[in-house]
């Protein structure tokens, strides 16, 4: 856990009210459940693409596609969005644009109108009439009512992990589905505003069963090229492991704006259709002049007949009869001039009708392999700062992520039914999380004090139900708390309490261990397993700049460290800790450094330079360079007035001068001791570290504290970590796309169009979700993090990674805020893990990348900690009449394959299950290869009644998908044309997992 985290819930701790959000929440789950029951596809329903009018042959298709782009918090928080207030900040109501939107569709029945992010959605659906509802069924029906992209939110491609973008697309399209059954579906991605888009979100869409996807924001030069080329449209081939992930890909054309003179909206200043026959203000054949003069040079850069036209905006349609009324005689005007030879004809249209007839144009596509990150929208302005910006609320996010994981199984796996009501205060959260403005952090402030708030209130709801289920399947009626404040030491339970119990959960499917680590008052203390076994333990001390947080309320100057071993998979265990009162003083285990320095384990031995420094790793007789240091850049800090004055700030990274080193000697303590060994540094007042070295473990952790940034000089700074080896990259790294397939980067390259580089560090940083590697023929080095970060490899052999950013000047992108983060009157700190792997390439026991895979799964979901006031529990008590160790398997699962989804799913002793493939296809000989999994085997607790296979969403049985297939140039297109990309029906209990694959099931089955 990171410092930042317990600032942001310290912050917003007063401001939540759990009782009156539960209430709230209570009432929308009732409507839900309600609702839920209109699952049944109506056959009489003309959605989808039997919607859709029918393009004529020979004329220019002009697809009008009404939208609305509805941030779910950006410049306000969510409900100040929804319910309309705070104008100051923004004139934008959600409430007032769906009421508007279904008034408007009915007074014409060509009309049509596409909505995107569920979470708005339901929102105002529970609180509509039976009778407007019933309305809203019959507009979705008929296909004028259109969903796309469909998840919670639309979310951001570069900070968001797929774990949670699987959860908040099977959220969003979960209630979709229920809802309106097949004609809720969408058919069509809508990634409009996010700023860079990700080869992982292209692929997911695929195995979602999407036929295409849309975007905007795309870099200015490449977005040049392509429509120049007739390239802005192409088959993204999203994966290079899994088969039939090809997505059609179409950039849109105008941003995702209206043609200009044509946003017939309250928020806009162009002029309305003036058609008075005798009006001297009548400008209609003005404005039919300028649209097809607009279309026409628009058709010059695409390859097909049809045209995809925006009309709409961010928060358009809070007077949709504005909106309408226009585009009505837009359409009534333009196509009246066919009978004059135009060829244009205009009408209402959806994504999803687009798709269908470029589809049945047959033509070929350009292929795209690569991704469209770093996105540039002039050249001075490289929206990668955004990678790093916020990053405490960005650890809060995967904290969330993490517990959802565990809330989920320990709700389904409970005796007693856990509530829904509390799982969907989470569920909900970390779905508004992955929106494009909130992972991000490029958000106003108190939006994200907002989004924290929301956080803490979701973790105290799913904690009512980890401590019902936990309390049912141990038999005991102790409670079982979280420690959401040990990235700053603290938990009240170990600090005061002389008995307690702490208990491990772990959500992952193979057996598991965890260092634990709690803050502690005594110096010495015991602990036994549930057998009666006493564990080896260790006292360390804190970190000075920890143990002197001026915020922090804990009284512990150490903490207690013992080895959790074999946590069974989707299980817990627990351990009886007794502080014994040891009146001898303990040992010193820690040193000043005055001489060489040296930690290691039977793996590797770290050595530290007389500065301070870490220096090489030794690994068997080989020595290697293998240095860590801090530095910074000066945020550029302009007017913005032109593209050279650009500022740094939460979207932009914009470094004004070469960076510079924090420190040029470092001081030491060194803690030594039989589980762990430590180097505490402090490099100066505002950065300190601790390197750790776990016994048996193949790598290092690095453990930052970063800030108050100090500002007394005017200048804003982002802080970024370097890793120096001596491996010849050749100006190649690696950075993983949303944590699954690896991403090649090329220094100063693009794969489709030739670079020139305005800013050369700025335009070399990537998102890193969760890992970035260099390697060579023999070495590889990879470092993992524990939240989204911005990276890059400006020097062979080095790996940069920024933590922590504080900037004096808003960028201009719309924030109107510089990123300036305080908490408690001065600077925000944030506090974080790095795991280094170092290592050979060449097969052996564990090669390097390997472990690298299986380290992933650790670092994101590790053992989850519970503890219990063992106060008046003996540990007689405790091991005689509980249950204290508990796994729902009965065996691991093989290494390279995860559970990634275990969740009740709609009706009793039912089941969301997702099996994937952890490793690509030439990672490893051994755990590369195809793996068939036994369910009976894998779920020999339960007895199995049922198995059915849906797609990545859940939201469809995988014999009903089929996906619209497009061809690629140069070859041509089959003269039979197979329209459609068919899956095979599979409901057998033996599941074969191919490389990257993920398979998502529908199971019903009860305990033995």
């Amino acid at each position: 856990m990171l410092v930042v985290l317990s600032v942001s819930l310290l912050l917003v701790g007063a401001l939540a009210r759990p009782g009156a959000h539960y209430r709230g929440s209570g009432a929308m789950m009732d409507v839900r459940k309600h609702h839920w029951k209109h699952n049944e596809i109506r056959k009489e329903a003309q959605c989808g693409y039997e919607s859709c009018p029918a393009p004529k042959d020979g004329m220019l298709n002009i697809h009008l596609v009404p939208h609305s782009h509805d941030d779910v918090g950006w410049l306000k928080t969510v409900d100040q969005y929804y319910y309309g207030s705070k104008t100051n900040y923004q004139m934008a109501g959600v409430q007032y644009i769906l009421d508007s939107v279904v008034e408007a569709l009915q007074k014409n029945p060509d009309r049509k109108f596409i909505y995107v992010e569920s979470a708005f959605f339901f929102k105002w659906w529970d609180e509509q009439t039976a009778e407007i509802q019933e309305v809203v069924q019959q507009l979705v029906q008929e296909g004028r009512l259109e969903f796309v992209g469909g998840a919670w939110s639309m979310n951001d491609e570069a900070a968001s992990h797929y774990q949670s973008l699987i959860d908040q697309f099977t959220w969003g399209l979960r209630l979709l589905n229920d809802t309106f059954g097949e004609c809720g579906r969408p058919r069509a991605g809508w990634q409009i505003d996010p700023f860079g888009h990700s080869r992982e979100q292209a692929s997911l869409f695929a195995q979602m069963g999407y036929d295409g996807m849309f975007f905007a924001r795309l870099d200015w030069r490449d977005k040049s090229k392509r429509l120049q080329d007739k390239t802005a449209e192409m088959l993204w081939k999203s994966s290079a492991n899994l088969e039939d992930s090809d997505l059609f890909t179409s950039v849109l054309y105008n941003h995702y704006s209206a043609p200009p003179g044509f946003c017939f909206d309250v928020l806009c200043r162009d002029d309305p259709f003036v058609d008075g026959e005798h009006s001297t203000e009548n400008n209609v054949n003005q404005k039919v002049d300028d649209f097809l003069t607009f279309v026409t040079n628009m058709s010059a850069r695409y390859r097909s007949n049809n045209l995809i036209i925006t009309m709409g905006d961010d928060f358009n349609y809070m007077d949709a009869n504005m909106n309408f009324k226009n585009m009505d005689k837009l359409i009534r005007y333009t196509n009246a001039r066919q009978s004059s030879g135009s060829n244009v004809n205009v009408f209402y249209s959806t994504p999803t009708c687009y798709l269908k007839a470029v589809h049945d144009a047959n033509l070929t596509w350009p292929t795209k392999t690569d991704d469209f990150f770093p996105y540039a929208s002039d050249p001075h302005a490289y929206w990668t700062g955004y990678f790093t910006s916020r990053p405490t609320s960005k650890r809060m996010e995967r904290h969330g992520n993490h517990l959802l994981q565990v809330c989920k199984q320990l709700t389904a796996l409970s005796p007693s039914p856990g509530s829904e009501e509390h799982l969907t205060v989470l569920r909900d959260a970390i779905g508004v999380m992955q929106h494009h403005d909130a992972v991000t952090g490029t958000e106003k402030q108190h939006v994200t004090d907002d989004y924290s708030r929301m956080l803490h209130v979701a973790f105290e709801a799913c904690g009512v139900n980890t401590n019902a289920a936990l309390q049912a399947l141990t038999n005991n009626n102790v409670k079982f708390e979280s420690c959401h404040l040990l990235n700053i030491s603290q938990c009240e339970i170990s600090e005061t309490k002389e008995n307690f119990v702490v208990t491990l959960y772990n959500p992952l499917a193979q057996a598991n261990y965890q260092y634990v680590r709690l803050p502690v008052t005594g110096n010495s203390y015991v602990v036994k397993d549930h057998q009666g076994l006493e564990i080896p333990t260790q006292i360390v001390p804190l970190p000075e700049p920890v143990a002197n947080l001026f915020y922090r309320t804990g009284l512990s100057t150490q903490e207690l460290v013992f080895l959790a071993n074999d946590v069974p998979p989707m299980g817990y265990l627990s351990f009886y800790v007794t502080e014994t009162y040891d009146t001898s003083s303990p040992e010193d285990e820690s040193t000043s450094k005055e001489q060489s320095v040296s930690i290691g384990n039977n793996y590797f031995t770290l050595n530290f330079d007389e500065n301070g420094f870490l220096s090489t790793i030794q690994i068997g007789e080989e020595i290697h360079r293998l240095q860590q240091d801090f530095l910074y850049y000066e945020g550029a800090y302009g007017n913005n007035e032109v593209f050279e004055n650009r500022s740094s700030g939460a979207y932009i990274f914009r470094p004004n001068s070469t960076e510079k080193h924090v420190a040029t000697s470092v001081r030491l303590t060194v803690i030594n001791g039989d589980l762990v060994q430590e180097v505490h540094q402090e490099f100066n007042e505002w950065i300190s570290q601790v390197i750790r070295v776990h016994q048996n473990e193949m790598h290092v952790e690095f453990e930052w504290m970063v800030g108050p940034i100090p500002i007394d000089d005017s200048k804003g700074k982002e802080i970024v970590t370097r890793y120096y080896s001596d491996i010849q990259s050749d100006g190649v790294f690696w950075t993983d796309s949303n944590g699954r397939e690896m991403m090649r980067r090329q220094r100063n390259h693009r794969e489709t169009w030739d670079l020139q580089l305005d800013e050369p560090v700025a335009g070399n940083y990537y998102p890193v979700t969760t890992k970035m590697a260099v390697e060579d023929d023999k070495l590889r080095m990879a470092v993992l993090n524990d939240r989204a970060q911005g990276g890059t490899s400006m020097e062979d052999g080095v790996i940069e990674l920024m933590v922590h950013r504080r900037l004096l000047r808003d960028d201009a992108f719309g924030v109107g805020e510089a990123l300036n983060e305080t908490a408690y009157g001065t600077g925000l700190i944030a506090r974080g893990k790095h795991y280094l792997v170092f290592g050979s390439k060449a097969p052996q026991m564990m090669p390097v990348q390997v472990w690298e895979r299986v380290l992933q799964n650790h670092v994101l979901l590790p053992p989850w900690m519970f503890l219990s006031d063992a106060t008046d529990v003996s540990f007689e008590d405790w091991q005689s009449n509980y249950v204290n160790m508990f796994s729902a398997m009965e065996a691991s699962l093989p290494a390279n394959v995860n559970l990634l989804t275990f969740e009740a799913w709609k009706n009793p002793s039912t089941y969301l299950v997702r099996f994937e493939h952890l490793f690509e296809k030439d990672e490893d000989t051994l755990y590369s290869a195809p793996i068939t999994l036994d369910l009976e085997v894998v779920f020999s607790k339960f007895d199995i009644s049922s198995i059915r296979e849906t797609t990545l969403a859940g939201n469809q049985w995988i014999e009903d998908s089929s996906r619209l297939k497009f061809y690629a140039d140069p070859v041509p297109i089959p003269e039979e044309v197979n329209n459609r990309i068919k899956h095979r029906s599979d409901n057998s209990l033996k599941v074969k997992l191919n490389p990257m694959e993920i398979r998502t099931f529908v199971i019903e089955m009860n305990r033995k």
